[in-house]
């Protein structure tokens, strides 16, 4: 029975002392947390604010405590050091540097315009009167050589006359010089070989579509008086039209004349319409900072309207082997372009950086990073200015630890 009493006694102190043993660093640990003070209270959604005590941020958040290790381990380190706490709450998100072929590309928003080289207008060469119209809408489509209107003018049956006469004379400087009298008139030459055969002038001149295309514009009725300047109608062939888009100024070099283009309307989901850079306008808008880009697209389904909006994407050329970071990680200030690179373990620096051409969501960076470094792509902004701010404090910081230095030395 004693030896069993022993026994028990002994396994109880044993484990007491296992206890103590596992437990009493966590107490020790507890007491020396609670002996730090912190150096002061930070918002963990903004790392600006500072407050000498606990509290609530403007969010409602609880502040963040900053200790003296933490501090200590940013000024005896490379880069900053922002606790855990705020990284997480900063929702900072990190991308790789790497290396890719990057192809320099522009996407912007472009509207459909007439192309103005196909664009016919059709006025009188003389004084007279629409006696028949026999294109009465507009945007009614046209063949080349369909009969568009009858004019009556006494001056055009009067150069019909003189051209008979010429013919009966014999005279072949008269008839030559009647003839092109006739052609200056715009009197086809049709109607002048039915003078020919009929030797009777015409009362009514026939006018002919001299493209295809579609009525943009008609402007007179049966009946109008027209002078030479009166613009009876245009024509606009839209079997290929003109695109124009805005490009920003500093990619305006990239737009070359003849190189391949893209276009993609919302009217007609899925289908590309593959066209060429037509011309490059010489300013720029002096409001939008934009250059003016002209492109040409075939439609011979003449489905693409005058007014659509589209997107038109142009690819220029591609460089292979480069150095590559999302857009988004890059920071540019007036002294120059520079990203925040993460060091791990809740570590930070500011990087310089030199950047090349843009494509999308990528930018090539040619000088200031290595493959395999990691850059921060969220939060970025806040730990930058976070940085800042520890380095101005630093500064301000220097004159006292040269007041602590021994005189002596």
């Amino acid at each position: 029975m004693k030896k069993v009493f022993l026994l028990i006694t002994v396994t109880v102190a044993i484990s007491f002392g296992i206890f103590i043993g596992r437990y009493s660093g966590q107490f020790t640990g507890g007491a020396e947390k609670a002996e730090k003070k912190p150096l002061y209270w930070s918002d963990p959604m903004d790392p600006q604010v500072r407050r000498p005590g606990p509290g609530k941020s403007q969010m409602g958040m609880d502040l963040v405590p900053v200790y003296s290790e933490e501090t200590k381990a940013a000024g005896t380190s490379e880069g900053i050091y922002i606790s855990p706490a705020i990284v997480n709450n900063l929702g900072v998100r990190t991308a790789p540097v790497r290396k890719g072929t990057l192809t320099r590309g522009i996407e912007t928003v472009g509207y459909i315009e007439p192309n103005e080289k196909k664009i016919s207008h059709i006025n009188s060469y003389t004084e007279g009167w629409i006696e028949k119209l026999i294109v009465k809408t507009l945007e009614e489509p046209v063949k080349k050589g369909q009969l568009l209107f009858q004019l009556y003018s006494p001056m055009l049956v009067n150069a019909q006359e003189e051209y008979l006469i010429a013919l009966e004379s014999k005279n072949q400087h008269l008839i030559d010089a009647s003839y092109k009298k006739l052609l200056a008139f715009r009197i086809s030459d049709q109607q002048i070989q039915q003078l020919n055969k009929t030797r009777k002038a015409n009362q009514l001149i026939n006018v002919y579509a001299p493209q295809d295309g579609i009525i943009s514009t008609l402007n007179v009725r049966e009946g109008a008086h027209v002078q030479p300047e009166t613009e009876i109608m245009s024509l606009v062939d839209l079997s290929s039209i003109w695109m124009d888009a805005q490009v920003y100024e500093d990619q305006a070099t990239w737009v070359k004349i003849g190189e391949e283009a893209e276009a993609r309307l919302p009217a007609f989901p899925g289908k590309v319409w593959k066209g060429k850079v037509d011309y490059v306008y010489p300013q720029v808008d002096p409001m939008t900072r934009t250059v003016k880009a002209r492109f040409h697209f075939d439609n011979p389904e003449v489905i693409l309207k005058p007014n659509m909006y589209a997107t038109v994407k142009l690819l220029t050329e591609s460089k292979p082997d480069v150095t590559i970071i999302p857009i988004e990680a890059l920071i540019r200030a007036s002294e120059g372009d520079h990203v925040i690179i993460s060091l791990g373990k809740g570590r930070f620096d500011a990087r310089p950086v030199m950047a090349g051409i843009e494509s999308g969501d990528q930018v090539e960076i040619l000088s200031g990073l290595n493959p395999g470094e990691q850059v921060v792509v969220s939060g970025q902004f806040l730990i930058d200015t976070e940085a800042n701010l520890k380095s101005s404090f630093q500064r301000l910081e220097a004159p006292k630890g040269k007041s602590n230095e021994d005189p002596k030395k």
